[in-house]
């Protein structure tokens, strides 16, 4: 009897957009984000500032809506459970924050988001597609089994368009700056949103819930451009894994000496999980 040839996928290269992000700006700052782990506890590092502690806070928030009907969503205590939430796990150092009006100013604007977002719903006044995975309810399907890759990535919230029995990717933005034109966001989504679920994506948006009242539409990426343009990208991060070769282009920069503080001792630890340990720079 021949042996099976299911590839596994412990062995593979994972990649992701914030993967591909992070590898495009600097190699060290992708090996140590995604791959060092500390010696001693044996979990992987990460950092947190003020940006992505207030995303990270309004993403839990509105992701976590697809656990409820379209009848009670509207109707949940949103704000005070996102006050809660920040006071637990974010307000002050936890998020990286230096003073408490930084972290109070912040608090407020992830108030007003998701303020904005009960009052003008959208796409979360309606049923959405929730992508069910094996894998740490991590999305994911095999890029490529020849060159053993694996894509994946959480979407925001993809939208289910009853009349058309299409899906419709939404990426919700908390930052300032519109997302660049050059970004691979988008056409990772539709590839995970295509092969990781059964109906067709019929549109994209990104929502600026920071300034905007509704989604903005943009022109849905073509899929096997989008797959050339991934497997571009991630060939290059599996030859660099393979040769263990990270280096800073710079010798340090922007991206990765904020990292380099952490195995430097100079930053202070303000959370840990099961696999990684959180510091801040403050």
């Amino acid at each position: 009897m021949a042996e099976s040839t299911q590839p596994d996928k412990f062995k593979a290269t994972w990649v992701s957009h914030s993967k591909i992000n992070d590898f495009n700006n600097c190699p060290r700052l992708f090996y140590l984000r995604n791959i060092y782990k500390d010696p001693i506890t044996r979990n992987k590092i990460a950092l947190v500032e003020p940006p992505l502690a207030l995303g990270q806070a309004v993403h839990e928030i509105l992701e976590d809506l697809t656990n409820f009907s379209v009848d009670e969503r509207l109707h949940l205590p949103l704000v005070k459970k996102f006050e809660t939430d920040w006071d637990e796990k974010y307000a002050g150092k936890k998020g990286g924050f230096k003073t408490s009006v930084e972290s109070d100013e912040a608090k407020k604007r992830g108030k007003d988001m998701i303020e904005r977002v009960m009052k003008h719903p959208g796409p979360i006044a309606n049923k959405a597609i929730k992508i069910k995975s094996d894998f740490a309810d991590l999305p994911y399907y095999w890029l490529s089994e020849e060159e053993n890759i694996i894509l994946c990535g959480k979407i925001d919230w993809l939208e289910y368009l009853e009349s058309e029995d299409k899906v419709h990717i939404v990426d919700f933005k908390t930052g300032r700056r519109d997302e660049s034109e050059d970004s691979l966001q988008l056409p990772v989504y539709l590839l995970i949103a295509t092969h990781t679920q059964s109906r067709e994506v019929a549109k994209a948006s990104y929502w600026y819930i920071d300034r905007e009242n509704e989604p903005r539409e943009y022109p849905l990426p073509n899929l096997e451009e989008s797959k050339e343009l991934v497997m571009k990208q991630a060939k290059r991060i599996k030859l660099a894994v393979q040769l263990d070769h990270f280096k800073c282009p710079k010798g340090g920069c922007m991206h990765c000496s904020k990292y380099e503080e952490i195995l430097a001792g100079n930053a202070t630890k303000v959370g840990e999980s099961s696999y990684q340990d959180v510091y801040a720079l403050v």
